[in-house]
């Protein structure tokens, strides 16, 4: 799986994320930052990204537009309070975590769906 990671999340937890074998980028290093939520998410469909946020809410009523408008994207991770800003490492952790566990079922998670780390 490929993610992309939001504005809310530090890039560095994208850039450990690549160094830990994922392919993991940030809004951030794509000079994507203060583009709507709508936007960002399109984009990560397009891109065949999951999108990683801290943003619980606006992306759970987004998935719910998406999916009543039949535009699917590869789903959402969202990252809990748990996981510090000043931490990346953790966040980066956490998803490898995540990512381990879907490896050997990867139909486990796809279109609309949203889960935490």
């Amino acid at each position: 799986m490929k993610y992309l990671f939001d504005e809310d999340l530090p890039s560095k937890a994208a850039e450990i994320s690549r160094r830990l074998g994922m392919d993991a980028v940030s809004i951030h290093d794509l000079d994507r930052r203060g583009i709507p939520d709508d936007a960002q998410l399109r984009f990560a469909a397009r891109e065949g990204r999951v999108f990683v946020t801290r943003n619980r809410d606006d992306f759970q009523l987004l998935t719910i537009e998406f999916f009543r408008a039949g535009d699917a994207h590869p789903g959402v991770l969202i990252a809990g309070r748990h996981l510090p800003g000043n931490r990346p490492e953790r966040i980066a952790h956490a998803l490898e975590r995540w990512h381990e566990a879907r490896e050997e079922t990867p139909e486990s998670f796809g279109a609309y769906v949203i889960d935490f780390l």
